[in-house]
Parts: structure tokens; sequence; C-alpha cells
């Protein structure tokens, strides 16, 4: 079976009982899934610069990237790219707002590479990929520690408990694949949904303030009896 994303789980949860079936069996043949969770290249000109500002703590990033993309709506003619751009420029204008220091620790990053060999996470059977933006390393109380962020940008964004399901899986990817050499910090395991301007970590998972619902929706996902 192809790789399912988080945002295949998403989409898979909001269905009907009868479209469920229908979904459930166009993901099991599904062998292109060339769109990321973030939204494909539709939204790549803000999650690249929101990217950047993140790791170069740079917030002048972000107003180069509008310029940018401003002068590309003045060059095309054709409305739906210009919206396409006008839409990114409005997410990066929202992430203006967030607090970047509340999105990671205070003190230095080293920004680790993500191999893609180890970006599938099992869970009940089901291949599960997490493909975060930024992995990092840090210490802290003379303790090695790692975490990570991902952002996310779709149109209308996502309720927060779905959102927690992007966090959920990335504590999984880093406890899977760096916990014999980082303490996994999960207050800096973090999903950015940059639509809405909402975060949830994975300290409010572990609290109980957000339900966990990856089992949950890949045991329905089972229950049809096409897996």
């Amino acid at each position: 079976m192809e790789k399912i994303t988080i945002k295949k789980l998403i989409e898979f949860r909001n269905k009907s009982d009868r479209s469920k079936i229908t979904f459930a069996n166009n993901l099991k043949t599904d062998k292109k899934q060339t769109e990321e969770v973030s939204g494909g290249d539709y939204w790549i000109s803000c999650l690249s610069a929101i990217r950047n500002a993140y790791k170069y703590d740079n917030i002048e990033l972000l107003d180069e990237k509008i310029n940018l993309l401003n002068e590309k709506i003045k060059l095309y003619e054709l409305k739906k790219t210009k919206d396409q751009f006008q839409r990114n420029i409005d997410l990066i204008n929202n992430f203006k707002d967030f607090d970047l220091q509340h999105l990671k620790p205070n003190t230095d990053l080293k920004f680790l590479k993500q191999p893609k060999n180890i970006a599938i996470i099992e869970i009940k059977g089901l291949p599960i990929e997490s493909k975060p933006c930024h992995i990092f390393s840090f210490s802290e109380n003379k303790s090695e520690e790692i975490g990570g962020i991902w952002f996310i940008a779709q149109k209308k964004g996502f309720k927060k408990s779905e959102l927690a399901m992007f966090t959920d899986i990335l504590f999984r990817y880093l406890k899977k694949n760096y916990s014999k050499e980082f303490y996994v910090n999960p207050d800096y395991c973090i999903a950015v949904d940059l639509y809405n301007g909402q975060d949830v970590n994975y300290s409010e998972i572990q609290n109980g303030k957000i339900p966990i619902l990856i089992e949950a929706t890949i045991e329905d996902l089972k229950k049809l009896d096409k897996y």
C-alpha cells in the first residue's frame, strides 16, 4: 500500500459513511499521492518563506516574499494564478502575528536533515507519512533534546483536534528515529495551522486537553474490510 498522509486521514474522517467506503477504496489503489499534507505546490510560496523566517529567525524574509508575490500578480493575467499568489500573501501576513519565540526554545538550534527513508510510521499496520518542515536539536539544562515544527497551509484550515493529528505523528516520528540520542521535548513538537492562526504542541495532547484521533481513524478505515 502507498503511504497515507495525515491530510488523507482527516479527509476520511469528514466523509459520510457511504462516501468513506469509496474514499477508502480509492486511497488503497491511489499510486500518485503527490500532494503534500501542506497543500502541495499551491502553497509553496508562503511555506518556503515561513520555513526560512523560522529557521533564520528573520521576519524580514516574509516581507521580501510578499513584495516578490505582488510583482508576480502584476505580471500574470490569469485570475486563478493571481488568486493563488494573493492567498499565499494572506497566509504570510497571518504568520506575522505569530510569536516566533513561542514556537521554538530560547537557545541555539541545530536543524537536522530529514532522510526520506525514515518518514513512514507504521500504525496498526498502515504506513502513515510524517513530513514536518523542520527538525532541530538543542541543549537545555544539560539535556540533549529534539523537537520539530510543521507548518500547514490549507484553505479553511483545520479544527484543533485535526491539527493535533499532525502533532501526534510528528512526536511519534521523533520518538521512533531520534529518542536514543535525544529527549523528545513535547513542548516543541508543534503543528501550526497558518490559515486559522492556531498551533498545537504535544504537551497539550499528553495533558488530555486535545483527543488522540489517529488510532480511532485508522480503526474506522480498517473496519471497511478494504485493507
